[in-house]
């Protein structure tokens, strides 16, 4: 069973991490979420569901302003081929749909299968704006806090350079 946004957020109070949520339509790709960075607060992001060769899960959490490089990655973690994990993975293991990856959804990977990346980028800037377990929202916490929340779950994220800037 998957923990519902209104878990989250308790969860999040139970550590004392300021959140804020704004509702949207639901915004599948970062792409169309453009429209909607500069009407709320902090940086979005995009979560890419990876898998690997050896079917390790990466969830990679990276700025809406850069592009993505699944071969830099691979260098920096140690990982080779790592593709798109399938919707069914997706639902699998962190318990939200298609075009809802997010690094909250960490709460539903009760057996730690993710491993999970930071790019560096993110480490620079003040608050971050992730989707509360579905897309037709965005959370803003403070990177800070972000990195809090996902050691609390027992994760051990990784900071690494994830690609290149796009705008």
């Amino acid at each position: 069973m998957s923990v519902s946004p209104e878990q989250l957020f308790s969860y999040l109070d139970s550590l004392d991490i300021n959140h804020e949520t704004v509702s949207h339509p639901p915004i599948f790709t970062a792409e169309q979420g453009r429209d909607w960075h500069d009407k709320i607060p902090g940086t979005a992001c995009k979560n890419l569901f990876l898998k690997d060769k050896k079917d390790q899960i990466w969830l990679v959490v990276i700025s809406c302003d850069k592009r993505a490089s699944l071969g830099d990655i691979e260098k920096h973690v140690g990982s080779a081929r790592l593709s798109f994990g399938k919707p069914e993975l997706l639902l699998d293991v962190l318990k939200v749909p298609a075009g809802s990856v997010t690094p909250f959804a960490l709460m539903n990977d009760v057996e730690r299968r993710t491993n999970v990346i930071l790019d560096a980028d993110l480490m620079k800037i003040e608050k971050i704006n992730c989707h509360p377990l579905h897309n037709a929202a965005s959370t803003c916490v403070s990177v800070k806090d972000l990195v809090r929340f996902i050691e609390s779950l027992g994760f051990v994220p990784r900071v690494v350079d994830c690609g290149i800037a796009h705008r």
